[in-house]
């Protein structure tokens, strides 16, 4: 007989609470940082623990490790998070921690989402670090090396933590049931539940807990799963890594020309409740950073297709960007004009502000056209093939400045042989802008 979820005149509290391991040997995962012989258990064996940064995507178990570190070493359990607290939570956790010092027992004060404290913040933490008034655990599903002070990063050691694979998955939600007294034979829901998860323990154990409350704390059944699942959606962070690792998954998908790939990748994306306006706008960025004139087409078509989702909203509008997705690809690639781009911005930045020659400016008064401006200029269409041969549009100090090289694939390979053969007139004219120089 399963226990009952909801006993009246019991506080409740989520079943992942309740089931945070005792010891080290109870928590599951995280082998290469807490199994025999790994560098932190190493440590808490010696007696050595030191400050460290536990980074790795939610429901991993970082809350969880700094709760047994601290049983482990025997010292009071402080913590904060940094979406809540402030300055006065900050100095009352250090006086506690000093309170306990003055009564030989040290403390570990951790940090919830720690990147979510500004630089300042961080920095606050630094002289208590320091003298050893408590040991600091941080706790962060974001980058260190962007997201922390490289003074605290100096300070503490950073130990990343990885998504629960579905075998870790399956013991945590069979520990469930156990705690309930549910006796579960078949697995396949149990399977499908820790696939649905993510890699995430807390949102598998939650899953689980709705599906005890829909069948009445019976042993599952996949109709049950089915129906906690039917509306619920896999983890996507959209400010954090795990929607940055995505975005770019698909980006290397499609410019590596792997429609299935690409198609995933999408598919995760709004799966995970990303907006698709975000897709369409990096799917515009990919047709010229990755596509460019090999094919121009891929332009209209991402502009067409962010037109539409625009107009349609979802999930109609979404058929168009996987159009677009697709189209990106199977498309011939170029950086050829994003590369050259930023050659030029960089060249812009490095480089003098020079005068605009006086041939390629515009007289629009006597006074100007006295001054010489616009003197001696060509114009094209009046030239043999619309091209004034030796002519030059850049400062003379840059005359012989190249950015663009197209690529031999697609529509550039065309751009390439037309621009060779103008290169050539050039070459061969008599009446080149600059002595020394060419174009």
């Amino acid at each position: 007989m399963a226990a009952d979820l909801f006993s009246q005149g019991k506080p409740y509290e989520p079943l992942a609470s309740r089931l945070r391991p005792g010891s080290l040997d109870d928590y599951i995962g995280q082998e290469h940082v807490v199994g025999e012989g790994a560098p932190l258990r190493n440590a808490l064996n010696a007696g050595q623990i030191h400050s460290l940064i536990l980074w790795g995507p939610p429901g991993v178990g970082k809350t969880t490790l700094a709760r047994l570190i601290a049983s482990y070493v025997d010292a009071q359990f402080l913590s904060l998070s940094a979406v809540m607290a402030g300055v006065k939570e900050i100095r009352a956790a250090v006086e506690q921690a000093r309170q306990a010092a003055g009564s030989g027992r040290k403390s570990l004060l951790f940090i919830d989402e720690v990147h979510r404290f500004n630089k300042s913040q961080q920095d606050a933490f630094l002289p208590y670090v320091e003298d050893g008034t408590f040991i600091f655990v941080g706790a962060t599903t974001e980058n260190p090396s962007f997201e922390l002070n490289n003074a605290l990063l100096s300070r503490a050691q950073v130990y990343i933590l990885k998504s629960l694979t579905d075998d870790d998955l399956v013991k945590v939600i069979q520990r469930g049931l156990e705690s309930e007294g549910v006796e579960q034979k078949d697995q396949s829901p149990l399977s499908v539940l820790a696939a649905a998860a993510g890699g995430d323990a807390r949102r598998a154990l939650n899953l689980l807990e709705q599906a005890l409350q829909l069948n009445g704390g019976s042993s599952l059944c996949d109709d049950d799963v089915r129906a906690v699942l039917v509306s619920s959606l896999r983890r996507f962070d959209k400010g954090g890594d795990a929607f940055y690792e995505q975005i770019s998954a698909l980006h290397k998908s499609v410019r590596g020309s792997d429609p299935d790939a690409s198609l995933y990748w999408f598919s995760r994306m709004l799966d995970g409740g990303c907006d698709p306006l975000y897709i369409a706008r990096r799917l515009v960025r990919m047709a010229s950073e990755d596509i460019g004139n090999a094919d121009p087409r891929a332009l209209s078509v991402c502009t067409a297709a962010w037109e539409a989702q625009e107009r349609l909203g979802s999930p109609e509008g979404e058929l168009n960007l996987a159009q677009a997705v697709v189209y990106l690809a199977c498309a011939p690639k170029s950086n050829a004009v994003y590369t050259a781009y930023k050659a030029a911005r960089k060249l812009v930045q490095s480089t003098p502000g020079y005068e605009v020659p006086l041939h390629l400016r515009n007289a629009p008064t006597q006074m100007m056209s006295d001054m010489s401006y616009g003197a001696e200029y060509r114009y094209a269409h009046d030239e043999p093939e619309a091209f004034a041969a030796g002519e030059n549009y850049f400062p003379e100090a840059l005359a012989d400045e190249r950015f663009y090289s197209p690529v031999a694939r697609g529509l550039e390979q065309k751009i390439g042989a037309k621009l060779d053969h103008l290169r050539e007139l050039n070459r061969l004219s008599d009446k080149k802008r600059y002595t020394d120089g060419g174009s």
